[in-house]
């Protein structure tokens, strides 16, 4: 009967390192088509109960997909949160192999939380995996045109016109990501769309965004669902000290996303727009208000996911 055991998976843009069982082999595949099957055929040798790996910015994308697909149940976690672990297990030097060993650790330890299935990624579809390139690179071009921007305001005469031709490429650009994205959403995801659309204040790209980075939408707890973006205030006690409840971590690019729809859901969401006056009519600094408006917007998404049930104000009025 094949070993039980957990993997750690270190991936890099041109390999990746991986530990096979705690104080088990380490080995190294490529990290393109064939390395993935490389490493398929070699978890047939065990019972793999989990797999860890860390986000890298996409270079993990295609290797939790191969793996997904064959039947592995992953968890992709932050780096700072792996390095943290590493820390407390005493791993002061960094390398591609002690990294894989310290995952397996760090997987063998999630393996047996109790909460376990809360740490499992979602499985990723061709669909969505497609949605989040194209709303990853809308950002981008979002970021590049602001910054074009910001220097044509203060620019010498001489580079304006360079600059508005930047600017006006960048527009094209971002006007045919975005009707892409529009595409992708009506032929792939309608009907989620269509839920999420009837929340005043959540537009398309919005709706593209909360699709392909969150998964997880409709399927976890409001509390777990705000704290895996980050809205979520979290303590800072000590003994008899009583620190301010701040929120930290999360997914930044998904509350980024949720910000200008907050804003704009102050103003015309009726729900959004009392809970948000009621906060700062208590005294609550706008930002804190802001980010509890973000919180209660986006607990209200995951109901609605949830049931199935388009926005409704009647039952989400305190």
């Amino acid at each position: 009967m094949p070993k039980s055991i957990q993997v750690g998976i270190d991936v890099a843009k041109e390999t990746f390192d991986v530990g096979l069982g705690v104080g088990g082999e380490l080995c190294q595949f490529t990290n393109d088509a064939q390395g993935h099957e490389r490493l398929l055929s070699r978890l047939k040798d065990f019972e793999v109960s989990l797999i860890v790996m860390e986000a890298t910015g996409g270079y993990e994308r295609a290797l939790v997909c191969a793996v997904q697909a064959a039947g592995y149940e992953v968890a992709v976690v932050n780096p700072r949160q792996a390095r943290d672990f590493a820390k407390a297990m005493g791993y002061l030097e960094k390398t591609d192999r002690i990294d894989a060993g310290m995952l397996t650790q760090f997987a063998q330890t999630l393996d047996c939380h109790p909460k376990r299935a809360t740490f499992v990624t979602a499985l990723l579809d061709a669909e969505r995996t497609a949605l989040a390139a194209l709303v990853g690179r809308r950002r981008q071009l979002v970021d590049m045109l602001t910054a074009e921007r910001d220097r044509l305001a203060m620019s010498h005469q001489a580079a304006r016109r360079s600059i508005t031709a930047i600017i006006k490429a960048l527009q094209r650009q971002l006007d045919d990501i975005e009707a892409k994205m529009a595409a992708h959403v009506t032929k792939h995801h309608a009907d989620l769309a269509e839920l999420l659309s009837s929340a005043k204040g959540i537009g398309p790209n919005t709706v593209a965004a909360l699709i392909a980075e969150l998964p997880e939408l409709g399927r976890l707890s409001n509390r777990r669902i705000s704290k895996l973006v980050g809205v979520a205030p979290l303590n800072r006690d000590s003994g008899v000290q009583r620190g301010r409840r701040t929120i930290f971590g999360g997914r930044a690019a998904l509350r980024r996303a949720l910000y200008m729809p907050t804003l704009v859901a102050t103003t015309h969401n009726p729900v959004i727009r009392v809970f948000y006056q009621r906060l700062i009519a208590a005294g609550k600094p706008k930002k804190v208000a802001i980010v509890a408006a973000m919180r209660k917007l986006l607990t209200i998404l995951n109901a609605m996911v949830r049931s199935g049930k388009r926005w409704d104000p009647s039952l989400h009025t305190a």
